[in-house]
């Protein structure tokens, strides 16, 4: 591991986009402090006192504590993902987008593009639903959140937190671009760890104050330590399918005769579908939390973290995107085609549309088991954390968001230091899955 850290200081291109990574998070984590103007931030923290474990509570966790501030990055990137969201989804009905899916790089900018439009446009309707809300909203004393209502902050609220999650989504492109490892989830990673030394003091405070046990902390350790085990676990997992490829003779040289296989993961989606489906969630839900109608109010109860209906509904969302976003990075037909194309067959299956509803039934089956895996992983830990009172939001969600994230960047570190020959962070042996 020290030989793997030491060896990345002489790999330029890789130090400098560690560096940069490490500078744009550091740009993120700065304007999550910066508040917005107009808000009398004492009666703002006192009702967030009030909305852990909640909705609210999630998305604060979500956006790094940048709510709970109301600060120019209150929205978070949550509008970037739902407006990803939305452009997958008409992918799969519109023709014109699903021809500029096909396009490659160049189509790709153009559903790029759309996306950012459509985060603006969120962002927006987000936006002027929370500057509403906030001149509703007072503090436990009666002091109100705003301290001069009307339209003069209403636009200007609207405004900053547009251009503060437009900032974050450029944020998030450059990461990806010129840094290590996907910028979007690095930014929620960020936001979730960036909150564990509070959560941590916090409920040291509270063991002292005898508000909970020594017990239920030793418990709750245990319980992440063996959900950490297991995500690890499963995220390497792979179903590896045998291919044989046929020999070939192209001049006087023969190629091909070897055996390999197609590795298929247990979780092929990652970290997406969690993520995608608290967005979901969260969307409607933090609406109806700042707008104050007693229907409105009665359905975010509804769906409050820990409740059956939350449970259910994250559960279902999950499972579908798994299987959606399955079906969008990995293309069954393409596969077989490909293999086809260099002699290559599954042994006992024939090349062509079989083995392609043969990788297509593997796939499906082997999704299945893993879309149970993220849902079991995302709310059975919050049910326990709902259950034992804890004193902040990290429950299973963030813990696989966090490992898988941390998994993904050490897997591209790695990647850039096999290419230059260099051994990655576990010597003598790749990490598994990826041999």
């Amino acid at each position: 591991m020290i030989s793997g850290f030491q060896a990345i200081g002489k790999i330029p291109e890789l130090k400098r986009r560690i560096l940069m990574t490490f500078a744009l998070l550091a740009v993120y984590r700065v304007g999550v402090h910066v508040p917005t103007p107009g808000i009398n931030s004492e009666a703002l923290q006192a009702f967030f006192s009030q909305a852990q474990g909640t909705l609210l509570g999630l998305f604060d966790m979500f956006a790094g504590g940048a709510l709970s501030n109301l600060s120019v990055f209150a929205l978070g990137i949550m509008p970037y993902i739902s407006a990803s969201i939305i452009l997958q989804l008409l992918t799969v009905v519109i023709p014109y987008l699903d021809r500029l899916n096909k396009e490659g790089e160049a189509g790709r900018k153009k559903i790029t593009q759309y996306t950012r439009y459509g985060t603006v446009l969120l962002s927006l309707i987000q936006g002027f639903g929370i500057a509403f809300g906030l001149e509703g909203m007072s503090g436990p004393g009666g002091e109100m959140v705003v301290l001069q209502p009307g339209w003069g902050f209403r636009l200007m609220t609207v405004i900053t937190l547009t251009a503060g999650t437009a900032f974050i989504m450029w944020l998030g492109e450059q990461i990806t671009e010129r840094g290590i490892g996907n910028g979007i989830s690095l930014i929620i990673f960020a936001g979730i760890v960036a909150r564990m030394p509070a959560a941590i003091i916090n409920t040291i405070r509270m063991w002292r104050a005898d508000t909970i046990s020594t017990f239920m902390i030793l418990v709750l350790a245990v319980m992440m330590v063996v959900v950490v085990a297991v995500i690890i676990y499963v995220e390497r997992g792979q179903r590896k399918i045998p291919v044989q490829y046929a020999k070939r003779v192209v001049g006087r040289k023969m190629y091909g005769g070897q055996s390999t296989h197609l590795p298929l993961k247990v979780n092929t989606a990652g970290v997406i579908p969690p993520i995608f489906a608290s967005s979901i969630i969260m969307f409607p839900a933090t609406i109806a939390n700042f707008i104050q109608l007693p229907w409105m109010k009665t359905v975010a109860d509804a769906v409050a973290p820990g409740k059956p209906a939350y449970s259910l509904i994250y559960v279902g969302f999950i499972i579908f995107f798994c299987y959606f976003y399955t079906a969008v990075v990995f293309n069954p037909v393409d596969a077989a085609e490909n293999m086809k194309k260099y002699g290559g067959f599954i042994p006992g299956i024939r090349p062509g549309k079989r083995t392609a509803d043969y990788i297509d039934r593997v796939l499906s089956r082997i999704t299945f088991g893993g879309a149970l895996y993220v849902s079991a992983v995302c709310v059975l830990p919050t049910i326990l954390i709902q259950k034992f009172r804890v004193p902040f939001y990290f429950g299973g969600t963030a813990l696989l968001i966090v490992v898988g994230v941390a998994i993904d960047t050490v897997a591209q570190i790695e990647s850039h230091m096999m290419t230059r020959h260099y051994e990655g962070f576990i010597k003598k042996s790749r990490m598994k899955g990826r041999r």
